[in-house]
C-alpha cells in the first residue's frame, strides 16, 4: 500500500493532516529546510511529535533540504547529531555534504533524496540508492510512462509529489530569487520570483502585461490509481506554507480515493474531487503526465500550466490593505492570553505570532469571516503568510476590519483560502504538556576534513589557463581565437547532430575538448544519453562536465574524466569530499557562490581542483518545455526595469539576465589566490568577437564589465542572521552617535553656565 505524506508546516496542519488519516508527515525545524518562511517547528514540540507519532504508528521525516556553505557545517554536524538522538523516521536531504556527514557520523538515520537534488532518472536514483539513501523524491517534471520505467529499473523507494504548488523551473535548478537578491531557493528563501507581474515586448501585439511564468497547480488524483499499481511507495502533498484547512481537506480527499478505489473507481474518484473542490488555490494541472513521449511534452507541456492572465497568488482574491482601525480590546485581551499560553509549552514563541493588526480590504468581492482562513502577500514579495481570522469590526463609517497578522503595509494583496464551513476540529497529536521534552543541538565540535590532495599527473586533462564554453560548433570557431587551453561544448540537439551524426570536424583535438552535460536528465532520454556518452567516449572525447548525478553512473568504467559542473552544487568540503568518493577529483563552482564561501570552502593545497566561471549569462530558470505559441517574446521586464530573455527551444526554454554576470575584473585575485583556472561561458547566446575582445580587455585592465552583475560574488547568500547583526551594528551607531551629541552639547552648555 503507498504511503500518504503530508505536510505540516506548523501544529494545526499537523493535527489536520494525522486527523484525515495520512499515514506520514513531513515539517521543518528553525534551519536547513527549505521553507524557512512557514512556521517550522520548535526543538519540544518536534520532539513531542517524533513520541506521539510513533504511538500512533505514523511517520514523521524531517526536511533538511537546502545546501550549506562552509561556516554552517558546525552548526548542521550539531543539528544532524540532534536529530540523531531524537530519532524521526527519515531525512529528506538536497545536500551531498549531508550526506556525507551521515556516512561518516549518523548512518543510523535513514536519507531520502529531496526533490531539489534533481533527480529524473533510474540512473540517478540507482546512484543515490548505492549510496545509501533509501528513497528518492524524483523531480516534479516527470510522466506516467517515466514513473514506470524508474520503478522498472530500481529497487529504491520512490515518492513522488501529487498535489500542491509545481515550480516552474526544473526541480532544485532555479536561481532566480538567488540572483535578484540573494534569498536562494537553494537555502529555502524563495521568494517566487516567477509568480511576478512582467511586462513583455510581443512581436503581435506590442508591450503586455501578465503572470507569464506563473504556473498552475498540480492535482493527480485521477492518476492515483495507476500510480499506485505501479507500486510508488509515497504520495506526497505540497503545502508546508499552506494552511492546516488546505491540508485536512486534500489529505481528505486523496485518503478516501486511496483506500476505495479498488472497490468502485468511478465513485471513489467524484468523491474525492468533491473534497477537494473547497481547494482555493490555481488552475489545476496534470503537467506531465498525458504525454507519451519526451517530444510531445516539451511541445505541449508548457499550454498545460501557463497562463499570463493567472495571478501569482493562491485563492480567492479578497482585495488589498486599504488602510488600519483600532484593535478591539477583547483582541488584545485574546492575543497576550494567546502569546502566554504559548510560552508554557514554547519558550522560543514569538509575541509577534498572536498579535495582530486590524486592516480594511477593497478590491474584492467576498468579506472575510471569524473562522476563514486567508493568505497575505507583500506588495515587495519577502513574504506570504497565511492567518486565520478571528475579530471583525466595523467602524463608524461603515468600513469593515479584520485581524492580520503584524508586518504588512497599505497595498499587500490577501487572498481567501478556506471558509469558517470548511473548517474542523481535530484531536491534537502533541500532548498538552510538552515540558518533559528538553533536548537541544548540543555544541559537539565538527572533525577536520581535508580534500585529498593533487597528486602528480593526476590533473593533466584541467591544466591551468582559460577555459570557454559555448553552445554551437561555429561559436566554437569563434572562441578559439582567444587561445584558452580547454573548450568547454555544451552537449545539446544541436551540437549532438554535429559531434555525433555528422561528426564533424573540429579545429582542435579532441583532447582540448571537454563536454558539458545538459543539468536536466529525464527518464524518456536515458537510454539515447547512455548510447551518445558511450559513442563520444568512442570517437575520443575524454572529458566531460557532469551536471546531474545519473551522468556519474552512466560514464563510470568508461575511462572518462569527469568534473563536478556548477548544478552538482559543491558549497562545501563535505559535499566535495562526497563526490571525490565518485572518483570525480574537479570542480566547476556553483555559480551561485561567493567569494568568502570559495576560499574558506577550498584550502590552497587543493585550489588546482577548481574552475572558476569568471563571465556568464545564469540560467535563472530552466523549463523542460518550449514555451507556447502565444509567447511571442524574447525579452521580458520586471517593475523595476530589470531585462531578461528567454531561450525557447526542443530542448527546453531558459531564462537569463539580459546583462551577464562578471568577475573578470578579479581574474588576478583569483590567481594570486591560487585559482588558476577561469572559465568565461557563453552557454546559450551567439558569440561575438566585440564581446570577447571587451571581456578579455577587462580581464588584463582589471575594469569591470559595464552593466554587470556581481550576483552573489561579494555579499554571498541572503542571511536573516547577518541582517540582524548589521541592525544592531547601525542601532549601537547610531546611539553611540547621539550620546556623543549628548556629551557634546552637555559640554557646550557647562561653558556657557561658567562664563
Amino acid at each position: 500500500m503507498s504511503e500518504l505524506l503530508a505536510p505540516a508546516g506548523n501544529i494545526e496542519a499537523l493535527d489536520a493532516a494525522i486527523g484525515e488519516g495520512a499515514d506520514a508527515v513531513y515539517l521543518g525545524l528553525k534551519s536547513f529546510n527549505a521553507r524557512l518562511r512557514s512556521s517550522n517547528f520548535a526543538w519540544n514540540q518536534f520532539e513531542a511529535a517524533v513520541s506521539s507519532l510513533h504511538r500512533q504508528n505514523k511517520k514523521i521525516y524531517v526536511t533538511v533540504n537546502t545546501v550549506s556553505e562552509e561556516r554552517d557545517l558546525e552548526r548542521l554536524y550539531r543539528f544532524l547529531s540532534y536529530l540523531n538522538k531524537i530519532g524521526p523516521d527519515g531525512l529528506i536531504v538536497q545536500d551531498f555534504g549531508v550526506i556525507r556527514m551521515c556516512q561518516e557520523f549518523f548512518p543510523k538515520l535513514e536519507l531520502h533524496g529531496s526533490t531539489q537534488m534533481n533527480v529524473e532518472s533510474a540512473a540517478g536514483v540507482n546512484l543515490l540508492s548505492k549510496a545509501g539513501l533509501k528513497r528518492v523524491v524524483v523531480a516534479r517534471e516527470l510522466g506516467l510512462e517515466e514513473i514506470k520505467y524508474i520503478k522498472s529499473h530500481t529497487n529504491a523507494e520512490i515518492e513522488i509529489f501529487v498535489h500542491g504548488a509545481l515550480c516552474v523551473s526544473e526541480s532544485g535548478l532555479c536561481l532566480f530569487s538567488s540572483f535578484l537578491g540573494g534569498k536562494s531557493a537553494n537555502r529555502g528563501m524563495c521568494t517566487q520570483a516567477c509568480r511576478r507581474f512582467y511586462t513583455v515586448d510581443s512581436e503581435s501585439e506590442g508591450e503586455q502585461q501578465g503572470y507569464y511564468f506563473s504556473p498552475c497547480d498540480l492535482q493527480l488524483i485521477e492518476q492515483i490509481p495507476d500510480l499506485m499499481q505501479l507500486g510508488v511507495e509515497s504520495f506526497k502533498i505540497e503545502g508546508r506554507m499552506k494552511s492546516a484547512e488546505y491540508v485536512g481537506s486534500v489529505v481528505a480527499a486523496y485518503r478516501y480515493l486511496m483506500d476505495n478505489w479498488e472497490k468502485d473507481k468511478k465513485g471513489a474518484l467524484a468523491t474525492a474531487k468533491r473534497l477537494l473542490s473547497t481547494d482555493f488555490a490555481r488552475a489545476k494541472t496534470s503537467y506531465w503526465y498525458n504525454f507519451k513521449t519526451n517530444e510531445e511534452g516539451v511541445q505541449k507541456a508548457g499550454s498545460l500550466i501557463l497562463n499570463p492572465k493567472q495571478a501569482g497568488g493562491t485563492g480567492i482574491y479578497l482585495g488589498t490593505i486599504d488602510t488600519f482601525g483600532e484593535i478591539p480590546d477583547e483582541e488584545k485581551e485574546k492575543s497576550y492570553n494567546a502569546y502566554q499560553e504559548a510560552l508554557r509549552t514554547n519558550p522560543e514563541a514569538k509575541q509577534s505570532d498572536f498579535y495582530v493588526a486590524m486592516a480594511h480590504l477593497k478590491g474584492g468581492n467576498y468579506d472575510p469571516d471569524p473562522g476563514d482562513s486567508i493568505r497575505l502577500h507583500r506588495q515587495d514579495d519577502t513574504g506570504r503568510v497565511s492567518h486565520k481570522v478571528r475579530t471583525v469590526s466595523v467602524d463608524s463609517e461603515g468600513r469593515r476590519f479584520i485581524d492580520i497578522p503584524l508586518g504588512f503595509k497599505r497595498g499587500d494583496s490577501v487572498y481567501l483560502l478556506q471558509t469558517k464551513s470548511m473548517s474542523k476540529r481535530y484531536p491534537r497529536v502533541l500532548p498538552n504538556d510538552i515540558g518533559k521534552y528538553r533536548q537541544q543541538p548540543g555544541a559537539e565540535v565538527l572533525p577536520v576534513l581535508d580534500l585529498t590532495p593533487v597528486e602528480k599527473n593526476e590533473l593533466s586533462y584541467f591544466p591551468e589557463g582559460l577555459y570557454i564554453q559555448v553552445s554551437t560548433i561555429s561559436d566554437l570557431h569563434t572562441a578559439i581565437s582567444k587561445n584558452p587551453v580547454r573548450m568547454i561544448v555544451e552537449y545539446n540537439s544541436e551540437t549532438r547532430v554535429d559531434l555525433i551524426e555528422k561528426k564533424v570536424k573540429l579545429p582542435l583535438s579532441k583532447k582540448q575538448i571537454i563536454i558539458s552535460l545538459d543539468p536536466y536528465c529525464p527518464a524518456s532520454r536515458e537510454e539515447q544519453i547512455l548510447s551518445d556518452l558511450t559513442e563520444l567516449v568512442a570517437e575520443g572525447y575524454k572529458t566531460f562536465v557532469v551536471n546531474n548525478i545519473a551522468h556519474i553512473s552512466m560514464l563510470r568504467g568508461k575511462g572518462a574524466n569527469l568534473i563536478a559542473g556548477p548544478y552538482l552544487y559543491t558549497f562545501n568540503r563535505w559535499a566535495a569530499s562526497w563526490f571525490e568518493n565518485q572518483n570525480i577529483g574537479a570542480f566547476i563552482t556553483p555559480l551561485e557562490n561567493s567569494w568568502d564561501n570559495l576560499k574558506m570552502t577550498w584550502e590552497e593545497s587543493v585550489r588546482s581542483r577548481v574552475l572558476v566561471t569568471a563571465y556568464a549569462y545564469p540560467a535563472l530558470f530552466r523549463m523542460r518545455f518550449k514555451l507556447p505559441e502565444n509567447y511571442d517574446f524574447l525579452y521580458f521586464k520586471d517593475k523595476e526595469e530589470t531585462l531578461f530573455k528567454v531561450n525557447s527551444t526542443v530542448d527546453g526554454s531558459v531564462v537569463m539576465p539580459e546583462a551577464p554576470f562578471s568577475v573578470v575584473d578579479k581574474v588576478e585575485l583569483l590567481n594570486s589566490n591560487g585559482f588558476k583556472r577561469i572559465l568565461l561561458d557563453f552557454s546559450r547566446t551567439h558569440v561575438t568577437r566585440q564581446e570577447l575582445k571587451m571581456v578579455t580587455n577587462s580581464m588584463i585592465k582589471k575594469q569591470p564589465v559595464p552593466e554587470s552583475s556581481r550576483f552573489n560574488w561579494k555579499d554571498g547568500f541572503y542571511s536573516p542572521e547577518k541582517i540582524e547583526i548589521y541592525r544592531a551594528m547601525n542601532e549601537k551607531a547610531e546611539a553611540e552617535k547621539a550620546a556623543s551629541l549628548y556629551r557634546s552639547q552637555n559640554g557646550k552648555n557647562r561653558k556657557k553656565r561658567r562664563r
